[in-house]
C-alpha cells in the first residue's frame, strides 16, 4: 500500500506491506547500508566488486538516490520500530518502454536473501508499485549462476528465465552463467488473480 504522509518538509510517501516498510534512503542509512554492501557475501552477487568506501557511497548517494529519475531507491525497514533491513529500488528506468531493473539486498542479520519471508514481501511491495503506481510493463534482474538465492526468489515470485549470458562473470577462479529474467504486468496480474480465486476456494470449503 502507498500511504502518503504530510510533513512540515513536505509530503512524504511510504510504501507499506505487513512487516515492511519502503521509505526515502536518508543520509544517516548510508554508513550501516555501505557496511552490509562490502560483504564478500553480498559483493560476490553484484555488478561492482570492489569494496566501496564513503566518497563512494556518498557519489551513489547524491547522483542516482536524490538526482536521478531513471532510479528510485528506497530502504527497507521493519514497520513496527523503524529498524534498517536494507536497501531496494527500481533501476536503470525506462519510461518509454516502461521498464526497470529491480534491485535487493537485505542486510539484516547479514541475510542478503532472507528465509523468514522479508526479501519475499520487499520484491512483492516494489513490484507492485512498479506495476500499479508507476505504470511499468515490465520488472527485469540480472542474476549470477552463483546467486542461487536471489535466482530462487525470483523464480517463487514468478520471474521468468529471457535468457542466459554464458560464462558472463568471473568470480572465485571460475566462470559463472548470467541469467535475465522478467516478469510482465500481465502475468502479474494474471498470477495474483489465481491466487485470489484459489484463497476464495479455500475459504468455501
Amino acid at each position: 500500500m502507498l500511504k502518503k504522509i504530510i510533513t512540515l518538509d513536505g509530503v512524504i510517501f511510504i510504501i507499506e506491506g505487513p512487516k515492511i516498510a519502503l521509505k526515502a534512503i536518508e543520509r544517516e542509512d548510508l554508513y550501516q547500508l555501505k557496511e552490509w554492501r562490502n560483504l564478500p557475501s553480498f559483493r560476490m552477487c553484484f555488478r561492482e566488486f570492489r569494496e566501496i568506501n564513503n566518497p563512494m557511497q556518498m557519489i551513489w548517494y547524491e547522483n542516482q538516490v536524490l538526482n536521478d529519475p531513471n532510479f528510485l531507491m528506497f530502504s527497507i525497514k521493519f514497520k513496527e520500530t523503524d529498524e534498517l533491513l536494507g536497501s531496494c529500488g527500481l533501476c536503470n528506468i525506462n519510461w518509454v518502454h516502461r521498464q526497470a531493473e529491480i534491485s535487493l539486498m537485505i542486510g539484516w542479520n547479514s541475510s542478503y536473501i532472507d528465509d523468514q519471508g522479508y526479501a519475499e514481501e520487499v520484491s512483492k511491495l516494489l513490484i507492485n508499485y512498479a506495476f500499479n503506481e508507476i505504470n511499468l510493463n515490465k520488472v527485469w534482474a540480472e542474476v549470477f549462476e552463483i546467486d542461487k538465492k536471489k535466482r530462487a526468489l525470483f523464480d517463487k515470485i514468478g520471474f521468468v528465465l529471457d535468457g542466459t549470458l554464458r560464462e558472463h562473470y568471473y568470480y572465485g577462479g571460475e566462470w559463472w552463467d548470467s541469467y535475465i529474467l522478467s516478469l510482465l504486468k500481465k502475468d502479474y496480474c494474471n498470477k495474483m488473480k489465481d491466487s485470489f480465486n484459489k484463497k476464495i476456494q479455500n475459504d468455501a470449503h
